[in-house]
């Protein structure tokens, strides 16, 4: 009985498991938005803005009142210490000790300035993130778009091409046609059917890497909704070309400019190294004997306190500080000002970059169009016995690299228009 259910279990496992298989069917503003909820790395880093929130407000706590307690026991075994003659009782006590203190210095007070701007770059950089994710969504959905329809178009060829062995070996079976134009026909459908396995693996591969974005378990099936006829819009591609490069909106910009003001506060702090620490305490303390024998308490149970803390001399230390400090707040604006050129520049390229993506997509967009009509046209040929077999298999090869071609023009356009879009900080949705 136990080996019958156990081979039912077995035999039932693949389709419980095929049944219970999670299936999201995704548009493309739908995974960038599951990417946005779900994506690990995006979830760093928005631990990274609480990290930086939670140290700015550490240090705004230094600033706060500290209260603290403590509670003392000492049992000096009936020590009695003479003075004067007169032997005075030192019997086991309690002591409870609370104290209040604050201090501020100048450098704390700019500390929180510091932490404020570290919160802004944590922020920057999630921001920074988040477009990071949706543009390596949206690569990936339109790669493996373009991928499977590079499948389809190889289906397509292999088609034919089989017809075509059909047909030769046909003639080749009444003599009409010689085994080598059978063979090479073969040839080239056994190359086309590994390419297109070669091409549905890797088509895997993307959906895979889509999946890794997505934060979502591998097994986990994906349909996209939608195709490229509906995501390709040329005309909102190249509109990008003629709009204005704002250096504000880019977040490298971004967070370049606040790189610049904490190396400006680094400076301030430096110079403030040189200002008083002012602090002040309060402590309450009661003792409490164990014991009725007579002793002198000399305890106060009050004490207030204040304490200004001026630096006078640090041997130069303070000053060479200052200095590096001075030396990397010149340095960043080096880099900032030397930054504003190369993306002014970076602009320029990648508007050139789209301009020239665009027309490559065109004219391998009509190479296809006329290397399918000429292969059509041989096709023919070859069957009314006018072409030859070094002809079609010449023409398919033709047409499997126009196809090609025109994939690669496609995803280079798709690249150039996500580049630009990240650049300029645009709604690449």
């Amino acid at each position: 009985m136990k080996n019958k259910l156990l081979i039912l279990l077995i035999f039932f496992l693949p389709f419980a498991s095929a049944f219970s298989q999670e299936t999201l069917n995704l548009s493309l503003s739908e995974a960038q938005d599951y990417a946005l909820e779900h994506n690990r790395t995006l979830k760093n880093a928005s631990l990274d803005v609480l990290k930086s929130e939670a140290s700015r407000w550490q240090t705004i706590a230094s600033m706060l009142p500290q209260v603290s307690a403590k509670a003392d026991y000492m049992n000096m075994f009936g020590y009695k210490m003479s003075l004067m003659g007169y032997d005075i009782s030192m019997p086991a006590y309690g002591t409870f000790t609370g104290t209040a203190s604050m201090a501020i210095s100048a450098s704390q007070i700019i500390g929180v300035q510091l932490g404020t701007i570290a919160m802004k770059m944590s922020d920057i950089s999630l921001k920074q993130t988040e477009q990071q994710t949706t543009d390596q969504v949206k690569t990936v959905y339109y790669s493996v778009l373009v991928m499977q329809e590079t499948v389809q178009l190889l289906e397509k060829n292999l088609e034919n091409m089989s017809n075509l062995k059909l047909h030769t070996e046909q003639s080749v079976k009444v003599g009409i046609a010689e085994q080598t134009s059978a063979d090479q026909i073969s040839v080239q459908v056994a190359s086309m059917k590994t390419t297109i396995s070669s091409t549905k693996r890797a088509v895997e591969m993307l959906y895979n890497s889509l999946r890794l974005q997505l934060g979502i378990d591998v097994n986990t099936k994906i349909v996209l909704t939608q195709t490229l006829k509906d995501l390709l819009n040329i005309d909102k591609a190249m509109s990008l070309i003629s709009e204005d490069f704002v250096l504000d909106n880019n977040y490298n910009y971004q967070l370049l400019k606040q790189s610049v003001g904490l190396s400006s506060k680094q400076v301030e702090m430096k110079k403030w190294a040189h200002a008083p620490t002012l602090s002040a305490y309060y402590q309450y303390t009661k003792k409490k004997y164990f014991s009725d024998e007579q002793t002198f308490d000399m305890t106060p149970p009050n004490v207030v306190g204040l304490s200004l803390n001026i630096p006078i001399w640090s041997s130069g230390s303070n000053h060479q500080a200052l200095k590096e400090a001075k030396l990397d707040y010149q340095k960043q604006m080096n880099t900032m000002n030397n930054t504003e050129e190369a993306l002014k520049i970076q602009h320029s390229q990648l508007r050139y970059n789209l301009t020239s993506a665009f027309e490559s997509y065109e004219i391998q967009k009509e190479n296809i169009d006329v290397t399918q009509r000429v292969f059509d046209n041989i096709s023919r040929k070859y069957e009314q016995g006018i072409a030859s077999s070094i002809d079609v298999t010449t023409s398919g090869t033709n047409l499997v690299s126009a196809q090609a071609s025109y994939v690669q023009a496609l995803m280079e356009l798709v690249s150039a228009q996500i580049a630009l879009e990240e650049l300029l900080n645009t709604d690449n949705k």
